[in-house]
């Protein structure tokens, strides 16, 4: 659980009560493959899935098998919060890579929030931050270039890495494959491919193993008009 610590004290303070509230509640593991399915479009979920290691994403399967990605998550996420109140899923949530998850009940979730209600609020503002962040794409699909779109989540997934204690000095781990990037940022892999060796070309990035080395952090996010205020994170206000 120390994950969700990490998480929740990137976008606010907890107290010492708070972090032995969290480390207490119950869980159960699991660890799926990659391309495995955590929940689906449809199903009603009781307990809520935090990501302890690995990747996932959020995403809805359209006509002949086409793809939508909604949103990666990292370790400290909770995917799906919403179905706590929002009872049937209307998208699925699956794994990038292996990963692990702890499932908390929600009835233990909703004990913490009427125990804890200040921690109620950071979990409400963790949801706010994260529908930010789908206004953000929702920009960068319906008025960014490829380029730009691409060059935006990277800056976007750094730091989101960063305030959880799983990058630094601009290198992060990036096990996202170019049709993955293409189905959230609604480019064809050929697309995908040309802008990820104009950003190499120009020196900007290094991409070899699942890892992102940027090397030219300013004008990477000069170039996608990145400005990190959506995402709310304490050390930036």
């Amino acid at each position: 659980m120390t994950m969700l610590i990490r998480k929740l004290e990137s976008i606010a303070t907890l107290s010492d009560e708070e972090h032995a509230a969290i480390l207490g509640l119950p869980t159960r593991s699991r660890t799926l493959g990659p391309g495995q399915d955590i929940f689906r479009d449809g199903d009603r979920p009781s307990q809520c899935c935090l990501i302890l290691e690995g990747w996932a994403c959020r995403y809805k399967l359209l006509d002949e098998g086409r793809r939508q990605i909604f949103s990666f998550h990292i370790p400290g996420d909770i995917p799906d919060l919403q179905s706590l109140h929002l009872h049937t899923m209307d998208h699925s949530l699956g794994t990038l890579t292996e990963a692990t998850m702890a499932f908390i009940p929600h009835e233990n979730v909703r004990t913490l929030i009427q125990r804890f209600p200040r921690l109620g609020g950071v979990l409400w503002r963790d949801t706010l931050i994260d529908a930010a962040i789908f206004r953000e794409w929702m920009v960068g699909m319906g008025r960014k270039s490829a380029y730009g779109r691409i060059a935006h989540l990277f800056c976007e997934m750094y730091l989101k890495l960063e305030a959880v204690g799983l990058a630094a000095e601009h290198r992060y781990p990036l096990p996202i494959t170019q049709v993955e990037l293409g189905d959230a940022l609604g480019l064809s892999n050929v697309h995908v491919n040309r802008v990820l060796q104009e950003m190499r070309a120009k020196g900007l990035i290094t991409l070899r193993s699942s890892t992102l080395i940027v090397h030219d952090w300013n004008e990477l996010t000069r170039s996608s008009e990145f400005d990190p205020t959506y995402l709310h994170l304490a050390k930036t206000g």
